[in-house]
């Protein structure tokens, strides 16, 4: 069943309220790339967003 413009703009209300966004544009011709990136999030269990979140906690945490 598709889906209500009162539900889109109910679904985009919570987003815009709980979520932050970042764009991540990566060249295509340097390392990391989304491939890598994909690889590596799913060879230890993860989904591409919490691997790159977990990879810049741990960066802001070395920093400390």
């Amino acid at each position: 069943m598709p889906e209500t413009e009162a539900q889109k703009r109910a679904h985009a209300k919570y987003q815009s309220k709980s979520y932050d966004k970042i764009l991540l544009r990566l060249r295509k011709d340097t390392e990391p790339t989304k491939d890598s990136i994909t690889k590596a999030a799913e060879t230890i269990g993860l989904s591409v967003n919490a691997f790159v979140q977990e990879a810049i906690a741990e960066k802001i945490n070395s920093m400390k």
